[in-house]
């Protein structure tokens, strides 16, 4: 699957995604300290799922009406670095399609998915 990472993503995710053979552009890597409205941008320009811990992003998607190719909120605080990157792999591995166009939360025990409103 084709996701774009947010620099404030850790990096122990990043490279577990990869291994799992995701393809993963990670903002950190290729635009530092860009815009969330670039961020956004980037995704769709890639056609990629956004995995960012950001909660700006749902104010971009909901409040703003940004459109996305699906956003992924994670929720991960207090978890350690190794056990996000099982609790992210596994969600995408059992939720990715139903993620494209919707914007979900992965948190501890929780994927909480929020399809995108039918036109």
């Amino acid at each position: 699957m084709k996701l774009l990472a947010d620099e404030g993503v850790d990096r122990a995710i990043v490279d577990r995604l990869r291994r799992e053979s995701h393809d993963v552009v990670y903002i950190a890597e290729l635009s530092p300290s860009i815009t969330d409205e670039e961020v956004l941008q980037q995704a769709n320009d890639r056609g990629a799922l956004l995995v960012t811990a950001d909660k700006d992003f749902g104010e971009l998607v909901f409040r703003l009406g940004r459109l996305h190719t699906g956003v992924v909120l994670l929720r991960l605080a207090g978890v350690p670095v190794s056990s996000k990157a099982d609790v992210v792999a596994e969600a995408l591995r059992d939720h990715a399609a139903e993620m494209l166009g919707a914007f979900s939360v992965i948190a501890p025990g929780l994927v909480r998915i929020r399809p995108a409103p039918s036109t």
